[in-house]
């Protein structure tokens, strides 16, 4: 399994754009799509929303990929 951690800068990022900051998918497009497919899950349960909005001490995870999402420091 692969695990990934992502500083926040703002408040939140969404769900979408998270994808292709970690380089999890090549655009925000790509992002979209495995979202909506429901392939994305935050904090273990299925997100559906693209835009959902993400905050420090969720998880998000993929297939083998695991994303911890941090505030920044």
């Amino acid at each position: 399994m692969q695990q990934q951690e992502f500083s926040l800068t703002g408040e939140y990022i969404e769900l979408h754009s998270l994808l292709k900051v970690t380089g999890v998918c090549d655009s925000g497009g790509a992002g979209k799509m495995l979202v909506a497919t429901g392939e994305v899950k935050v904090d273990g349960k299925v997100e559906l929303r693209k835009a959902c909005k993400i905050r420090a001490g969720q998880v998000v995870s993929l297939g083998d990929i695991r994303i911890h999402v941090r505030a920044a420091e």
